[in-house]
């Protein structure tokens, strides 16, 4: 059976201080690429065939460790369908100082919600959009054809990912909170169809 390897990058700079980040292209901490390490030990023993990866270095860095942990030979392909959500006016901003500003429940209708609009930036149905098409186009195809794929990305457009692959509702899929560093591998059988799921890594929501 074929494998979907969903791993969050580890721990940015803009994390560690609590920032909301999207497209802001920061690296990765030390406690980020012990993270990606780990997640790379994780899933030792699968064969890795193929990568992708966002257009961001958050998670591109993750994907270097990854690589020189297993020793993989392949460059990853980049794409920025699969970059975090923009934050629009929030970029930048502190998160918990924001939710101290608007309230608990703006602040999860702001960081989790389906489609909650925020000015000038996109909403978790937004990235849905851009990050489902890609993946049905480009990447669904090498794991139907029998190859076990790594997919570095991020926060919300492996959420996005993630209730695509599960069919989790508009409803629920604000409870989903994926960890830096987290590592969700799905089985698919030959019918293309997901059979099984294992997660692995941090509980350390950002």
């Amino acid at each position: 059976m074929a494998k979907l390897i969903l791993v969050r990058h580890g721990q940015s700079e803009w994390n560690k201080l609590g920032k909301w980040t999207g497209y802001v292209d920061v690296g990765l901490t030390e406690q980020g690429v012990e993270e990606a390490k780990k997640a790379g030990e994780s899933i030792r023993g699968f064969d890795i065939h193929k990568t992708f990866t966002s257009g961001l270095k958050r998670a591109q860095q993750t994907f270097d460790a990854i690589k020189e942990t297993l020793g993989l030979a392949h460059d990853a392909v980049v794409h920025p369908a699969l970059n975090e959500r923009h934050y629009g006016i929030y970029t930048g901003k502190n998160k918990w100082d924001m939710q101290k500003e608007v309230g608990d429940e703006e602040f999860h209708r702001i960081r989790r919600s389906w489609n909650y609009p925020l000015p000038e930036g996109e909403t978790l149905k937004d990235v849905y959009e851009r990050a489902v098409p890609y993946y049905q186009e480009s990447i669904f195809p090498e794991v139907a054809s029998g190859k076990n794929v790594l997919l570095v990305a991020h926060g919300n457009s492996l959420r996005a990912l993630v209730k695509h692959l599960e069919d989790i509702s508009d409803e629920e899929i604000p409870k989903l909170e994926i960890a830096t560093g987290e590592v969700y591998c799905y089985e698919f059988g030959e019918d293309g169809v997901v059979c099984g799921k294992t997660i692995f890594g941090s509980k350390n929501a950002h």
